[in-house]
């Protein structure tokens, strides 16, 4: 086709305006950037926030708080009702009454929601304090490679699961007993849920000089002693069976000791995840990403938040590279993407929770989730961690306490050097502070 003189003429045209075109147009831009500053320090949204930089302070602020907490083992708290050692976990439900008609009876249950103040609880309370003081020491560690926070957290966990004349017995035979029953129910594994984090601090403290390879074999074998009263006793069995958070709280419990051990035996984590999967789900979430059985409890939405955040903790610790349980889904039903989607809402917004609301501290919640830390992380969802980062961190009281264990999620989103299994010797450890996060959620709990 031939080119006429007006189609020529047009493109040289073009060809000489284009520079002057551009310059104007880069200078336009210059210029609003300039009279409007904020869109050059604008951060970008991102779903893997600086948890260490963003929970610096906190950490240091309650770890030196605790450096003068002297250990509290169960030893030092008897209770003239307890039917067996003084160094077994005992503990009383707090809505149960004696009946008054007749001291011997069975305690009766009362539904007004008034505690028992002469409920024994001391064993429970004092497991509470130490999953405080433990990790908050260990992140503080972590962040600071301080001697004296590993030290502190040493003592602690000497007291309670090394030294023979003071240490639990693994085993929450007597939790939740009513009086007279010498024996205790499946309610009493979720209070000791906290031993969940406790396990996640002691990786992070293998390169202090806190403990001697004797303490650290002492120490692998409570969680380990504790991990087969879990997989073996009928009363953790039934906690385990159970279709609401008590069998979540089995669930993150076992996980956590089975991560830490994996490099001695990963055939426990293979089981769990395969329970996950086939039981876990189908027992606890419905179609509409709920949980039904949480629904129905005097504290529905504090129940549900406790639930989710067990769950998708759960989530990290199964997942490897190879394998990630964030994204199963059942077939005929939902997986945790759906939950977390399904729930975003009513943590943006606890005014939008379409369920009863809770008997009590209702509006205190919701409190800093690590769920959403964690599915921000799992599915790259920038607006989860955006949440996460405006939310309050602490609960404000101890029965809040209760039902979250996860209280420093930089222990759970960092990787740590791998535990030292029972018959490796010690060796020369790193410095914390070599300590990287990890790459994903979904491999992240691989070296853990």
């Amino acid at each position: 086709m031939a080119v006429t003189r007006r189609t020529f003429c047009s493109q040289a045209a073009t060809l000489l305006l284009s520079p002057s075109l551009l310059r104007a147009r880069t200078q336009s831009t210059q210029t609003q950037s300039s009279q409007n500053p904020s869109s050059q320090t604008q951060p970008k949204p991102t779903a893997r926030p600086d948890v260490a930089t963003i929970d610096h302070d906190r950490i240091l602020a309650q770890a030196n708080r605790y450096l003068t907490q002297p250990p509290v083992p169960l030893t030092t708290l008897p209770s003239p009702r307890n039917p067996s050692t003084p160094n077994d976990f005992y503990s009383e439900p707090e809505d149960y009454f004696p009946d008054p008609a007749n001291p011997n009876a069975p305690w009766i249950q009362h539904a007004d929601g008034t505690p028992n103040p002469d409920a024994f609880t001391s064993h429970r309370d004092a497991l509470l304090n130490l999953s405080l003081y433990v990790p908050a020491l260990a992140a503080a560690f972590l962040l600071t490679s301080d001697p004296r926070y590993a030290q502190q957290a040493a003592a602690h966990l000497r007291a309670w699961f090394i030294n023979p004349a003071t240490r639990m017995t693994p085993s929450l035979q007597y939790a939740q007993t009513i009086p007279p029953s010498k024996s205790g129910r499946l309610e009493g594994v979720v209070e000791v849920v906290h031993l969940a984090e406790v396990v996640q601090s002691l990786p992070f403290l293998i390169s202090s000089e806190a403990f001697t390879s004797e303490e650290l074999t002492a120490l692998t074998k409570w969680f380990t002693d504790y991990f087969d009263w879990l997989n073996t006793s009928r009363l953790a069995g039934l906690a385990r069976d159970n279709k609401s958070h008590h069998g979540t709280s089995w669930l993150l419990q076992a996980s956590a000791i089975a991560r830490l051990t994996e490099l001695t035996d990963d055939r426990p984590l293979t089981t769990l995840r395969h329970q996950y999967k086939t039981s876990t789900l189908r027992a606890q979430i419905v179609a509409d990403g709920t949980f039904p059985h949480e629904l129905t409890t005097p504290n529905p939405y504090r129940n549900t938040l406790f639930n989710l955040d067990m769950l998708t903790a759960i989530c990290l610790l199964l997942s490897t590279r190879f394998e990630s349980v964030w994204e199963y889904e059942l077939q005929d039903g939902p997986g945790m993407h759906t939950v977390i989607a399904r729930l975003y809402p009513y943590l943006v917004n606890r005014g939008t929770w379409p369920y009863r609301a809770d008997a009590a501290y209702f509006t205190a919640l919701p409190i800093r989730p690590p769920s959403l830390l964690f599915a921000a992380r799992a599915y790259d969802r920038p607006e989860y961690a955006a949440l996460w980062k405006t939310l309050s961190p602490d609960p404000p009281n101890m029965e809040l306490q209760r039902t979250f264990p996860i209280r420093q999620p930089l222990l759970w989103v960092t990787r740590p050097k791998p535990w030292l299994p029972t018959d490796t010797p010690q060796q020369t450890k790193p410095s914390a502070s070599n300590e990287t996060p990890a790459q994903s959620p979904d491999t992240s709990a691989q070296s853990r």
